[in-house]
């Protein structure tokens, strides 16, 4: 196999998700970093036709590339840029030298301000950046604010403004909020910028704990929120607190089922009815045990109208997996069902139907058993095992977001029925 092939063959297990992407030569120097909103489209377009110099240039010497997830293109783009200000590869010239480029400034106030600017000034500001696209990087600066507010106006005004009653900001006109834990929020912003934050996901983590325990149940709430935040712009395969767990689980997983290869991408369905009514199924793609959202799959199903769980079960995955075949998509490394062995009879004959012989295994919700169709006794593993929370992750995903759509199922119904 080429080298080419062998980039091809890289790019083509790759998720179709938001990331940043890294390209090595052959002695894993980094000569490019670049953002996607999907990492497989973007990285096959490399081997396109037109390409220009300074791209052929840079394709005759990559030999190997890496990645990292993020929950959305505007938050690849922090990430881009602080790895770019990290490594400075060679190809990315243009962005580490052109002052044009928006950069994101933390001024050196009381009450610091952040905002967009396109230039440094004297006067001990912060600068973070530069970003490569301003659309992108207000929005991520929206998500940011929505989790931790912080002060934008150029003037302090007297009275606090609409962004305090939309909860984007702490009010610090108004003395709302002192300077002690204005300055907290505000080093949490930097840390995120940075990329830096897993000493604040602990300390996050431990101050929710130690609220919940005291009572204080709107506040460990609040800092619930964050920690779901900032989780989701930390690098997926250095995601910190249980940062370890979803590869500790894959591995394990590996060993349990007697698999050749690491089980990395791993698609789980579940359904959800009430008698038969509004009946919906849910797919949910995780890849390296992390949730790829972008590759998540909703079914509202068509051909059953009684509750048959098991039908139900086999019409998402024929049309999930006939999917896959016409468009030569690459097949998950396991498929997971909420079930026993009924659920998984049903879905074996689905895919030896269409001429897949994916491996499948069930979760059974009481006793948590792992069963498979090579063995009549179902795998018993440890509570505290990595291998089993991640399987009982990926299934409660798959039934969360079964639910949700079912409830919008039911919601449509009912607006018709008012309708009439």
């Amino acid at each position: 196999m080429n080298n080419i092939d062998k980039l091809k063959k890289q790019i083509s297990s790759l998720p179709d998700s938001p990331g940043v992407y890294l390209m090595k030569d052959a002695q894993g120097r980094i000569l490019y970093i670049g953002k996607a909103k999907s990492l497989r489209k973007r990285l096959f377009s490399y081997f396109g036709r037109g390409l220009s110099n300074k791209t052929l240039g840079l394709m005759s010497h990559l030999s190997d590339i890496d990645y990292r997830l993020s929950s959305c293109e505007s938050m690849a783009l922090l990430l881009e840029a602080g790895l770019i200000h990290k490594y400075k590869p060679k190809y990315n010239v243009s962005l580490r030298d052109d002052k044009s480029f928006p950069l994101v400034k933390i001024t050196n106030e009381e009450f610091p301000r952040v905002h967009i600017t396109r230039r440094k000034e004297a006067g001990g500001a912060r600068y973070f950046g530069p970003y490569t696209n301003a659309a992108l990087l207000r929005d991520a600066l929206k998500i940011i604010r929505h989790y931790f507010p912080y002060r934008s106006c150029k003037r302090m005004p007297k009275k606090p403004c609409i962004y305090y009653r939309l909860r984007l900001s702490p009010a610090p006109c108004a003395a709302k909020i002192s300077k002690s834990e204005y300055a907290k929020t505000i080093k949490q912003i930097c840390l995120i910028l940075e990329g830096k934050n897993d000493n604040l996901l602990k300390e996050l983590a431990r101050l929710m704990q130690s609220k919940a325990r005291e009572r204080e149940f709107e506040e460990a709430a609040g800092l619930r929120d964050k920690l779901i935040a900032l989780s989701a712009f930390k690098p997926a395969y250095t995601q910190p607190l249980a940062a370890q767990a979803p590869q500790a689980g894959i591995r394990q997983l590996k060993e349990v089922l007697g698999f050749k290869a690491l089980p990395r991408r791993i698609e789980a369905f579940d359904v959800s009815n009430i008698s038969g009514r509004q009946a919906s199924a849910s797919m949910v793609s995780f890849y390296n045990g992390l949730a790829d959202k972008a590759n998540y799959r909703r079914f509202r199903i068509k051909t059953v109208k009684e509750s048959n769980d098991y039908q139900m079960l086999a019409e998402a995955v024929l049309r999930r997996y006939r999917r896959v075949k016409e468009e030569n998509l690459p097949p998950p490394d396991l498929i997971l069902v909420d079930g026993g062995k009924g659920q998984l009879r049903a879905v074996k004959k689905e895919l030896e139907h269409l001429g897949f012989n994916m491996p499948v295994i069930s979760l059974a919700k009481k006793e948590e058993l792992v069963h498979t169709l090579v063995s009549c006794t179902p795998l018993r593993l440890k509570s505290n095992s990595a291998a089993l929370r991640l399987l009982q992750h990926i299934r409660n995903e798959s039934h969360r977001f079964a639910l949700a759509y079912h409830r919008i199922l039911r919601k449509r119904h009912a607006f018709g029925e008012e309708k009439k």
